[in-house]
């Protein structure tokens, strides 16, 4: 677990259910997300299902915990890539941006990955705004990477070195 001045970042609890819930189903929080927004939460207990147990060998992923809800989630989700997540009540408030800047340094101390990587649609200003804001790199682009629901998006790729 880690704490910054407005968040607790932990390991999902079965319990997070209806808060994660609420992000993973709202359309704006999915708008450029790699998944359409859930449609049921037999959907969304997959995905809690999935951090549960990631978080047994070490926590590499959390959740966002503001004023007793969870109202995000991100961290390092597969190999060195990182993402991250918001539900939209909470946008343009600096949480992700203080949420990340615990969690790298964080994950830099318990793994030995050289690098954080990550992928975001270019049309997410917000996004590529707060990953260049936390020091990473573009390193290059792609044309239709993701295709949800019948609409093609792009990549931008960005990289942050160790140390």
């Amino acid at each position: 677990m880690l704490k910054t001045e407005r968040l607790t970042l932990r390991a999902a609890r079965p319990d997070d259910l209806d808060d994660l819930f609420a992000i993973y189903s709202d359309r704006r929080a999915m708008r450029y997300w790699s998944t359409p927004p859930h449609p049921d939460k037999t959907t969304t207990q997959g995905n809690l299902d999935r951090l549960i147990a990631s978080a047994r060998d070490r926590l590499v992923y959390f959740v966002f915990e503001h004023q007793g809800r969870v109202i995000g989630l991100g961290g390092m989700h597969k190999g060195d890539e990182i993402g991250f997540l918001l539900h939209p009540d909470y946008w343009r408030q600096g949480l992700v941006r203080e949420a990340m800047q615990a969690i790298i340094p964080h994950l830099f101390e318990v793994t030995d990955v050289q690098q954080l990587t990550a992928d975001v649609d270019p049309r997410n200003a917000a996004s590529v705004g707060l990953l260049i804001a936390l020091g990473f790199e573009e390193t290059h682009r792609a044309k239709n990477t993701f295709c949800i629901n019948g609409e093609w998006s792009d990549s931008v790729y960005f990289r942050l070195n160790r140390g």
